[in-house]
């Protein structure tokens, strides 16, 4: 009998879920110059599960290499973590790599597992993904990183320790400007030895990268212009996904994948949830992603400046890749 235990949070009322993501959108939408979209409402339910059909394409090395690093390397990692520790999950996806992690510290000690997310159904899949491990409580928080891990850090017993994982390559998706101050934000949620584990895709070819954003069955097509479904859905909007193209370039000199819906035609959109009326002329974009990529050093440097220490990095060769273990000093 597995000793799994699941609870929940409370998650977003339905109300201030729809108001923020109207806001957000309008916001987006409304600027001057290049339009925008928050690339974090692509995971409604049909986004959730075309990620993950994403992760498992050729063309698409990351989530591999990451779960190549958690599964040769995670007892190598929690060895650097003070016990005891709960381990809380920014972003957690399904969970299927994070297991590696939990299954290597429940071998020691029963552990709590607080995943973040603001999927609902990426955190039921999570949670049920995590029931076939024996000593593992989970408990389930719907909300933003940073607001999560607050919660997490706030109730946790005085002497107990926290290992955040921030997996996936995530961090790419903020500036490198914002990523440094986000991890300036998460030190400040921590305690002295606390740990991070950052995954961070490696710099290579653009010819390696770009098919892994425009694969040649269409998925991350799909998953992009989902987003516009998303909004239809959720806020009442008109927008005509097949009135859009999926866009997948590489910024050399930012050294990032840019992502955008580009428009094939002149058209007026309605989003009633936010009162909001958009104009978009034919090939306008709309920006829905970065995803930068790191130096691995600069990644060491990144952490040092935001207040951490690295006693290892991990770095798959074959699809480059690194897991960073960083402790709050």
């Amino acid at each position: 009998m597995h000793s799994f235990k699941a609870e929940t949070e409370p998650a977003f009322s339905a109300a201030r879920w729809r108001d923020e993501f109207a806001q957000a959108v309008c916001l987006g939408l409304s600027r001057d110059g290049q339009k925008e979209l928050p690339c974090k409402y692509f995971y409604d339910p049909v986004g959730s599960a075309l990620f993950e059909v994403i992760s498992l394409l050729p063309e698409y090395g990351l989530t591999r290499a990451d779960e190549r690093i958690l599964g040769r390397y995670s007892h190598q990692i929690i060895e650097h973590v003070k016990n005891p520790v709960a381990v809380a999950e920014l972003g957690s996806g399904s969970g299927k790599k994070t297991r590696h992690i939990l299954e290597a510290l429940c071998a020691f000690q029963p552990t709590k597992y607080y995943p973040i997310e603001i999927s609902a159904p990426a955190l039921s899949a999570c949670a049920l993904e995590m029931s076939t491990i024996s000593g593992v409580t989970v408990q389930t928080i719907q909300s933003e990183y940073l607001d999560g891990l607050r919660e997490v850090s706030s109730r946790r017993p005085e002497f107990d320790h926290l290992l955040v994982l921030f997996l996936g390559g995530t961090i790419g998706n903020f500036t490198r400007p914002e990523a440094e101050e986000f991890l300036r934000e998460v030190r400040g949620l921590l305690r002295h030895r606390d740990a991070l584990l950052l995954g961070t895709d490696l710099e290579k070819p653009a010819r390696q990268l770009l098919p892994a954003y425009d694969d040649s069955i269409g998925v991350t097509a799909a998953f992009n212009l989902n987003l516009l479904a998303h909004i239809n859905r959720e806020l009442d909007a008109d927008f005509q996904p097949p009135q859009f193209r999926h866009v997948a370039i590489y910024n050399e000199q930012e050294r990032r994948i840019e992502l955008y819906l580009r428009s094939t035609v002149d058209q007026v959109v309605h989003i009633s949830a936010a009162n909001c009326r958009v104009m978009l002329r034919k090939d306008e974009t709309i920006l829905t992603e970065y995803s930068h990529r790191y130096a691995a050093d600069e990644v060491l440097t990144m952490g040092s400046r935001a207040g951490f220490e690295c006693p290892r990095q991990w770095i798959d060769q074959e699809w480059p890749f690194a897991e960073s273990l960083f402790i709050a000093v």
